[in-house]
């Protein structure tokens, strides 16, 4: 059985060698990948990094429409993949936010986590940012335009995802603790006081408010550069290092960075879903639901 496996994972490997070595480095500027996401064309306002995001959108909706196309009692395949995904995912943020609240919002945790994981995960495909051609600007300076580029290398694009948060964060919190409730969460005090440590403790809750009212308009901020720079900064790193080597066998030392970068582009994914999950908890915690 193990003869097998190995035979069968051979030619993966092999492949995998070749379709680093044939597109990798062939293109490559050697200039290191710019801060921001380049416009592929001057007349429409289409960047690299906005293909890419629609292209990793168009792979989870063909994989959404081959795992059930035919679907059965029994899953098997695609299907059984796909519900123990979600599933999976599911049961995690239930844990987290209690079922109640894990109904209402799971949708967009769930769909946020595919999002960047795919995203980060096609951006590690070899000839992203590595294909593409030569730009010469008005002044002559010769330069590199890639086709496809990360998609949350892009800071337009972890902005999106973490603005679109904080208003449904908003959202959620009012609805389901009502505009007054909501206000006491922040600014009343927690606890039973009375007479004089009442009046004691209003300005000191009231000041305590005033820094989670701070602490909530930074988060947007902190979700947005946290997922940027890492993955940024991790195809800076392959970038680098292919460029340390001649382009023939400029993939041998980025091979133990795509491994790592494999890891890193789940734990961005996780930590952006926890982290929204834990937010919007702390807001809808009322101390009276069974916590696991």
């Amino acid at each position: 059985m193990r003869a097998v496996s190995g035979m069968t994972r051979r030619p993966f490997i092999l492949i995998l060698i070749g379709w680093l070595i044939s597109l990798t480095p062939v293109l490559a500027s050697g200039e290191g990948l710019p801060l921001y996401a380049e416009r592929l064309w001057d007349a429409l306002p289409i960047t690299n990094s906005m293909v890419m995001v629609w292209l990793a959108v168009g792979l989870i909706i063909l994989f959404c429409q081959a795992a059930t196309r035919k679907m059965a009692l029994v899953p098997a395949g695609l299907q059984n993949f796909a519900e123990w995904t979600v599933e999976s995912l599911y049961d995690f943020l239930g844990g987290l936010l209690g079922e109640r609240l894990n109904k209402r919002v799971f949708w967009f945790h769930g769909s946020v986590f595919l999002l960047i994981l795919v995203n980060n995960y096609v951006g590690l495909i070899p000839g992203v940012g590595t294909i593409g051609w030569h730009t010469v600007d008005g002044t002559g300076h010769h330069g590199f335009l890639p086709l496809l580029r990360g998609g949350n290398a892009d800071l337009n694009m972890t902005a999106a995802m973490a603005l679109t948060f904080a208003l449904l964060w908003f959202y959620w919190a009012i609805t389901e603790n009502g505009l007054k409730r909501f206000f006491a969460h922040l600014f009343a005090p927690k606890g039973e006081f009375k007479g004089v440590m009442l009046m004691f403790m209003l300005p000191v809750f009231l000041f305590v408010g005033v820094l989670e009212v701070i602490s909530i308009a930074i988060r947007p901020i902190a979700l947005t550069f946290r997922l940027f720079g890492n993955i940024y900064g991790g195809e800076q790193t392959l970038e680098k290092v292919m460029s340390l080597v001649p382009k023939p066998l400029a993939f041998l030392p980025a091979l133990p960075f795509y491994f790592l970068e494999l890891l890193v582009g789940l734990i961005q994914a996780l930590v952006f879903m926890l982290l929204c999950a834990v937010f919007l908890k702390l807001i809808c915690d009322h101390g009276d639901e069974e916590h696991h």
